[in-house]
């Protein structure tokens, strides 16, 4: 399922939107990444094991917690340091490429009773692609574990998916309406979704599981469908997440294709340039939201 890096990142970038998923091994600033988080997380989460504090709180706590910790590891300035190092060593061009937020993602377990979790901090992602929702055919998402997983505790690819259209509800979904209902929520509590959904039934057992060790990273196109595994496994999974555009490859159209995406906004906004900050929207002067325009075939 995962494909070596290819020589040049002009090169990586042809790969990713025609469907690879490339795996990184060997990186520095990734290694260094993942040893300040672990380091972060005892910090934050001690006395208590990160990988099992699911037992040491309930429900809300566990989520209340988990989100203060998430906004803290995201704005940490060595956060930002870290993932910066590690794009420059990708080979990625800090003022030709933007990025997301740098999330810190928990899965604790299904509990026994009361039924999944769902708050944003703990919920475990329903099948989806990125696209869907930010109609950013460009946008690349990179995905690494903190601590060892296993094909119980991760998320999986559905690849055979990637260029045939899937019916979904993202004619209606409104990211605008959805962000604003997120930010006003207090910690904890439950959040609108942030993709739209599948109209028909998808065996999510047909995924391939994302199985990688840490220290490695793995890239690929917004456009790929995936969703999480049920963890059952008696171990949160802690993984680290963010996604990148590159002003190039929007200017000039290039990106993975659009088979089934319908969203009414392309979400510029996300996005923030890696040398200085600068929002994406006025860097390529359009809307922070900008009304999507599809072209029928």
């Amino acid at each position: 399922m995962f494909s070596d890096p290819p020589s040049g990142i002009d090169a990586l970038h042809d790969a990713l939107f025609g469907g690879a998923i490339v795996r990184f091994s060997g990186l520095s600033a990734m290694a260094e990444l993942v040893a300040f988080t672990r380091d972060f997380l005892v910090r934050q989460l001690g006395p208590h094991d990160p990988v099992r504090i699911h037992e040491a709180l309930d429900r809300q706590a566990l989520a209340e917690v988990l989100s203060q910790v998430q906004r803290t590891f995201s704005n940490a300035p060595e956060t930002k340091r870290l993932w910066r190092a590690l794009f420059d060593e990708i080979g990625l061009d800090p003022q030709d490429t933007t990025r997301d937020r740098l999330f810190l993602r928990f899965q604790p377990p299904i509990p026994d009773e009361g039924g999944p979790h769902d708050a944003r901090s703990t919920a475990t992602v329903g099948f989806h692609r990125d696209s869907w929702g930010t109609n950013l055919y460009a946008q690349v998402n990179w995905w690494a574990p903190v601590h060892p997983i296993t094909a119980g505790r991760t998320f999986a690819f559905l690849p055979e998916l990637f260029d045939q259209p899937i019916p979904n509800d993202s004619e209606s979904f409104d990211i605008a309406q959805v962000m604003a209902h997120n930010r006003a929520a207090p910690p904890g509590a439950p959040r609108m979704r942030m993709t739209p959904r599948p109209l028909e039934e998808i065996d999510a057992a047909r995924g391939r599981p994302v199985v990688i060790d840490p220290g490695e990273i793995i890239a690929f196109s917004s456009q790929h469908a995936h969703v999480g595994v049920p963890n059952r496994t008696g171990h949160t999974r802690i993984s680290l997440e963010t996604r990148s555009l590159r002003l190039s490859d929007l200017r000039s159209g290039r990106g993975a294709p659009n088979v089934d995406g319908r969203a009414r906004w392309v979400a510029y906004s996300l996005f923030r340039r890696l040398s200085d900050g600068e929002a994406l929207a006025p860097l390529l002067g359009v809307n922070t939201l900008e009304p999507f325009v599809i072209h029928e075939a």
